[in-house]
């Protein structure tokens, strides 16, 4: 592919030098404008867009100091080479801070001038680059894409609305897979702080002797290992946002430290005794029922009221079932796309099939599943013969339901006890036998025997 050539705008008094910059600048492959009068370049670079700007600094009409201030509020992104034949430090610097990419010190060379504007070149196309994707992050995470129209979604698009245009502390509760972070997401790049760090964390994903140095950090030296210093996440989010994903997950120690930078608005490094100040959104998401951790002493109240001051709950796939057609649809286009595949159309069988499954993992696994059909699928439309057995029939891989429930109330409990002693017994105690034979992991089976003090009856209870 044929690369565009970059355009310069050329600003110098001195006719000879700029003839010889223009011949060489051509000779490169750019495309150059030259001026020698200063204000008349203004003009020029206030109406057509550049690539670089190289200019003269001392100039008889305006100066190059007011050239590149001007010229930075104009288009602060289009980096601006100064050129002198008086290199002091204090020209330099004046450059420099007035917004100056960089300073070339008259006689130069070729060679010098041409790296000089690649390396500029290199930057301002840094500069673009980061701008689209920045407009395409914001566009992509704008609540606006969040996909439902059930009357369940449009109350959370409500609230998340409301508190976008706010700094309120949110807390988002919701099983997993149901789309947190992206809620967590659309109210930052909704709000007033997009243009700022989005920053999450996974408070189960960290041991807990990492955690506070993860998000408060660190001076050197303050635990072995620390080789440095470390900025902590709540640094990290000044300014914007911090995500605290599976806040129930969060040691009783560190959950005391996070209430009091919350309360003092201020972190304290590891290893350090001066507060810092600090100016971060706090959202915070939870796939566990703090109220009953809080019963169990595993979750202090005072942080559950800090965090939930307005709370968001996102209600699980089963509970807005009339969802699942847009969303598949936006999953089978956004695959499609993904592996450059023509989007198929989905036969109204696979809605119907998908109207009656549980949904156990959420969106993320209907998102996964339509992935995986747009893929594997042989051809278009995708119909039942694109939907595994284990969609169509959920239950058949852990045994259908084989009797009527009664009218009556019923001991779940119980009839777990019973139906777990009688595996046992059909296999003699065998726990690898009657793990298998349940569907559940040997562990699961070892926590249940002693749940219900199955340890000594039947036969003698063996793990092979």
């Amino acid at each position: 592919m044929t690369k565009a050539p970059a355009k310069i705008l050329l600003v110098d008094d001195d006719e000879s030098l700029r003839r010889v910059l223009e011949f060489q600048l051509s000779e490169a492959g750019h495309s150059v404008v030259s001026e020698s009068d200063g204000r008349e370049a203004l003009r020029f670079y206030s109406a057509d867009d550049f690539d670089c700007v190289i200019t003269d600094w001392r100039m008889p009409k305006i100066t190059g100091s007011q050239l590149v201030q001007q010229a930075t509020a104009i288009n602060s992104e289009v980096p601006i080479i100064v050129i002198t034949a008086f290199g002091d430090v204090d020209t330099a610097v004046e450059a420099m801070r007035g917004g100056a990419f960089d300073f070339i010190t008259k006689p130069f060379n070729r060679q010098e001038i041409l790296l000089t504007v690649e390396k500029a070149l290199r930057y301002g196309h840094a500069l673009a680059e980061n701008r689209r994707l920045r407009r395409q992050i914001h566009e992509e995470f704008r609540i606006e894409n969040v996909i439902g129209s059930s009357e369940k979604m449009l109350q959370v698009f409500d609230l998340v609305e409301r508190v976008s245009k706010t700094n309120v502390t949110v807390l988002i509760e919701g099983e997993s897979g149901t789309g947190k972070e992206l809620i967590a997401k659309g109210i930052h790049f909704s709000g007033t702080r997009r243009d700022n760090p989005f920053v999450a964390i996974n408070c189960a994903a960290i041991p807990e002797t990492l955690i506070e140095a993860e998000l408060f950090g660190y001076k050197k030296g303050a635990f072995t290992g620390a080789v440095g210093e470390s900025r902590g996440k709540f640094e990290e989010a000044n300014g914007g946002t911090l995500f605290l994903d599976e806040i129930s997950a969060m040691p009783l120690q560190s959950q005391t430290r996070l209430l009091r930078v919350l309360q003092e608005q201020e972190v304290t490094r590891l290893g350090e005794n001066t507060p810092r100040k600090i100016d971060a959104r706090i959202i915070a998401a939870t796939n566990e029922n703090l109220p009953d951790l809080i019963k169990e002493n595993a979750f202090r109240e005072d942080l559950f009221y800090r965090l939930a001051v307005v709370p968001i709950t996102i209600p699980p796939l089963r509970e807005r079932r009339e969802d699942l057609p847009v969303l598949t649809e936006h999953f089978a286009t956004r695959s499609a796309s993904k592996h450059g595949i023509r989007p198929p159309k989905i036969s109204r069988e696979v809605f119907k099939v998908f109207f009656d499954y549980p949904w156990m993992g959420n969106v993320r696994e209907l998102e996964n599943l339509v992935e995986r059909m747009v893929v594997l699928s042989d051809g278009d439309p995708l119909t039942l013969n694109d939907v595994p057995e284990t969609v169509k029939k959920p239950f058949s891989t852990k045994g259908e339901l084989w009797f009527d429930l009664p009218s009556e109330p019923i001991n779940l409990e119980a009839i777990e006890r019973e139906i777990i002693r009688s595996s046992l017994l059909r296999h003699n105690g065998n726990q690898s036998q009657t793990s298998k034979y349940l569907g559940i992991t040997r562990s699961a089976l070892i926590y249940r025997i002693q749940k219900y003090d199955l340890e000594e009856s039947g036969p003698s209870i063996s793990d092979d």
